[in-house]
């Protein structure tokens, strides 16, 4: 008999222990214990993936305390936390009302391991998404003057839910402000375009940014580069990394199917290339009222040569292969296809496309008699298959770049910054994995030119930025109560808009203000396309103490009219 009861007690053991588990996990102690072994548990398993992975794990806060305090802290006066954006800029009137009235730059609280590991948001922005079935785009296909064909992709909304919220939104909006500007969503709506990847293609990431954007009441237009998500590629000329002549034409396409409507665009990462040279060379004669770039790549050259981590790395790979292959047999005249799909880096993939001198040395690698009967020389490089009056007009892209340094010269996003004349955001994360290190950032560049700020932050990965589960009740209804869908990221930037085109519009009414009725940008001159001019060599960014940039801050000499500059 006492056996058997003590069979009994053993086969019942483990009910009982769970009974006991569950009942302790019922004490808070016990379950906030519970909860810091797991998770300290689970961080060990992933580090030790990350290494079998080669995935890096940046170490962020340690460059931020050597960075020292950045310009927001003498614009906000009130010290932010380190889980909060850094907004790095010139303290001019424009930074100062952002931080005033732009609340998803002040207030926010980016999450934590595991959602706010760098890798998962990254994966999760180009993997994973939502609202994807929620939209449906419009094509128009765009004949450039070469020949190519860029595609543009207008949202629409398929639900009538949204169409609802669309209109409450609209009225809502037309009843505070009563006016017509950007973020007065009346009867001309401002139009939003977007500027995916350099390899192409919509995005999670983007499209819940689209779903957003059409909610609040933007028109909403996705720009595809030649030859990329299914747009058709009609000439052997590809778009280098910061050519912004299709985006010219573009942008200037889209003004004329809304010449009423305020203009801004979004660019989402290795796309700022072409935003970025689109601004500088087309200058005060841009069609665009302001630009952001979400996890932009600002140094072209660098993030070809620093190495990135490989499961980045063949993925970016993969995608411009795939793009190049499907177009083997056009491009096998111009250029050594076998070569580039061969390629195991993004430099050695980039330079055997654009640039003569890797083509050239393919060609005498392969056939040197050919080569010498064609009279191929290293100062004379055959153009991209063009007819004579097209490789005119395009000028000095028509042909290979010489070599890797003059390709830069003509491709590097920031060559003519000096040159910009609308206002940008660049939303940039410490612990991004695939963009160079935090401090090779151009902090001067932020720090002494009024057009540029900087929203830096600890943590968001690329092109994610994914918030806390929590609200923050501070106050009653708080910032972070708007923020309950989508990514910081996506919310600064639309609000970004509003908060711009409120302080653009408040600076015209008040003649006596640094936006004069005199300095405002003529509607008239921009019915001519922007005269582009043809850059020889790259410009540098003008070096300035940090004394000058506090002197001129408050004396307040900078006005916010655009100053032509072509």
């Amino acid at each position: 008999m006492a056996s058997f009861v003590w069979d009994c007690l053993f086969c019942l053991l483990p009910c009982l222990l769970l009974l006991l588990l569950s009942l302790a996990l019922r004490w808070p102690r016990v379950h906030s214990w519970m909860r810091l072994a797991v998770k300290a548990a689970g961080w060990r398993l992933w580090v030790i993936i990350c290494l079998i992975l080669e995935l890096p794990q940046k170490d962020t806060r340690a460059w931020t305390k050597e960075a020292g305090p950045p310009a927001s802290d003498v614009l906000s006066g009130s010290g932010q936390t380190s889980d909060g954006p850094r907004l790095i800029c010139k303290p001019t009137a424009l930074a100062k009302y952002l931080l005033r009235h732009c609340r998803s730059l002040a207030r926010q609280r980016l999450a934590s391991w595991p959602s706010g590991d760098p890798h998962l948001q990254t994966l999760s922005s180009l993997l994973c998404g939502q609202h994807g079935d929620t939209l449906q785009f419009t094509r128009d296909n765009l004949l450039l003057r070469d020949g190519g064909i860029v595609a543009l992709d207008w949202a629409v909304g398929t639900r009538q839910g949204e169409a609802v919220g669309r209109k409450r939104w609209e009225g809502r909006k037309e009843h505070q402000s009563g006016g017509k500007a950007l973020g007065c969503f009346t009867a001309t709506p401002p139009v939003l375009l977007l500027i995916p990847q350099s390899w192409g293609g919509m995005s999670p990431h983007l499209r819940v940014l689209c779903h957003q954007a059409v909610h609040q009441g933007f028109y909403v237009v996705v720009f595809h580069a030649r030859g990329t998500a299914g747009c058709p590629l009609t000439t052997t000329r590809l778009t280098e990394f910061g050519d912004p002549a299709d985006l010219e034409q573009a942008v200037a396409y889209v003004h004329s199917r809304h010449p009423s409507s305020v203009l801004v665009a979004v660019s989402e990462g290795s796309g700022s290339g072409i935003l970025l040279s689109y601004l500088g060379e087309s200058g005060s004669s841009s069609y665009l009222t302001a630009a952001a770039a979400i996890s932009p790549v600002l140094l072209g050259q660098l993030w070809f040569e620093t190495a990135m981590p490989p499961i980045y790395r063949l993925g970016v790979l993969f995608h411009w292969k795939l793009k190049l292959s499907r177009y083997a047999s056009s491009f096998k005249k111009v250029l050594d296809v076998d070569q580039a799909l061969g390629c195991s880096s993004l430099r050695d993939f980039e330079e055997t496309l654009f640039c003569s001198s890797a083509q050239l040395q393919q060609s005498v690698s392969r056939s040197p008699k050919s080569s010498r009967n064609s009279g191929l020389s290293s100062d004379s490089h055959p153009p991209w298959g063009l007819a004579p009056s097209v490789a005119w007009a395009l000028g000095e892209r028509a042909n290979p770049a010489k070599d890797w340094d003059s390709y830069w010269e003509r491709n590097e996003p920031l060559r003519d910054a000096d040159e910009v004349a609308v206002p940008v955001l660049c939303i940039c994360s410490c612990d991004d994995p695939l963009l160079p290190p935090a401090s090779t950032l151009p902090l001067r560049l932020f720090q002494s030119n009024p057009y540029f700020l900087l929203a830096l932050t600890d943590r968001g990965g690329h092109c994610e930025f994914t918030l806390e589960g929590r609200e923050d009740t501070e106050g009653g209804r708080s910032g972070t109560e708007e923020m309950k869908e989508g990514n910081w990221s996506h919310i600064a930037v639309l609000e970004y808009f509003r908060v711009v085109a409120d302080f653009l519009k408040g600076e015209e009414r008040d003649p006596q203000g640094e936006y004069s009725q005199t300095g405002q940008r003529s509607r008239t001159s921009n019915m001519a396309l922007p005269c582009r001019r043809r850059v020889t060599m790259t410009r540098r960014l003008r070096s300035q103490a940090p004394e000058q940039s506090g002197v001129d801050a408050e004396e307040g000499n900078f006005t916010w009219k655009r100053s032509y500059t072509r």
